[in-house]
């Protein structure tokens, strides 16, 4: 395939007392994959756009599908949405039916019930300008966060997403051992309790993946901050959404890759 798995793009770099710096980062590229067999659509998976023939035969063998030997063929075609992955299997080759993705949810992907590529990239709301929040809330929420995690802090193996106000007090958090999961949560509990996206910003302690900043943007909240780094489509659907994308936060500073309107400088320390 002739799709590169990844790219570089512009950032700024904050931290605490200096001005904001240019940052270019290689990012990781974020593609939708159809897979299907016989010509029958199965699944979208989000992957790197790179030995998409091996992930669609490894997927094969690690569902239990078929065996290896009785994958006669496997085309990859690229469309506008993504790219379709098609495996051809010997007649009769069928040791079980794969498993109905439109009934499964599995913990670290976000669209295991797609099944065809136009349903896994959809058009975003656009939000409008919502809260703006000082550099400085951004560290201030980690620090929170990390207190309140108390299932991460048990097991070591949970993701978390919170919603603070714009001066970062923690108002929210709910984990899981999906981060899809985790936000979902945290959606919920403020659509029940009333809470307004718009009015604050959501952190998560995960990667970024555009599934997160889908997420955030159908919730209404303007900003979404990420512990770990975004992938490309991430960004480029955060700019499609009117949505600031920080991320790369650490209690020393944090990366902004798209909508940085939002973040309010504060006066420099003196030198």
């Amino acid at each position: 395939m002739s799709r590169s798995p990844s790219s570089r793009r512009p950032g700024a770099q904050w931290r605490p007392g200096k001005a904001l710096e240019p940052l270019a980062r290689v990012l990781p590229q974020e593609t939708a994959i159809g897979l299907s067999f016989d010509g029958r659509p199965h699944t979208v998976l989000m992957a790197t756009p790179e030995q998409v023939e091996e992930l669609a035969l490894g997927f094969v063998v690690t569902e239990a599908i078929a065996r290896a030997e009785d994958v006669l063929e496997i085309v990859a075609k690229e469309e506008e949405q993504g790219i379709l992955v098609d495996v051809r299997l010997a007649p009769g080759a069928l040791i079980k039916k794969a498993r109905p993705r439109n009934l499964e949810g599995r913990s670290s992907c976000g669209l295991c019930g797609v099944q065809r590529l136009a349903d896994a990239v959809r058009p975003l709301p656009v939000l409008g300008q919502g809260a703006s929040i000082r550099h400085e809330a951004i560290p201030r929420a980690l620090a929170a966060l990390e207190e309140q995690q108390a299932l991460g802090r048990l097991t070591r193996a949970t993701h978390a997403a919170a919603f603070f106000d714009i001066e970062g007090s923690l108002l929210l958090v709910r984990e899981d051992v999906g981060r899809h999961n985790a936000l979902d949560k945290l959606a919920g509990a403020m659509a029940r309790g009333g809470v307004d996206a718009a009015a604050g910003f959501v952190v998560v302690t995960s990667r970024c993946s555009f599934e997160m900043v889908e997420k955030a943007a159908r919730m209404g909240c303007p900003i979404l901050v990420a512990v770990s780094a975004p992938t490309e489509l991430a960004i480029a659907k955060a700019e499609e959404a009117n949505l600031t994308l920080v991320a790369l936060a650490r209690a020393d500073g944090h990366a902004v890759f798209a909508g940085g309107e939002r973040l309010v400088e504060s006066e420099l320390e003196p030198a």
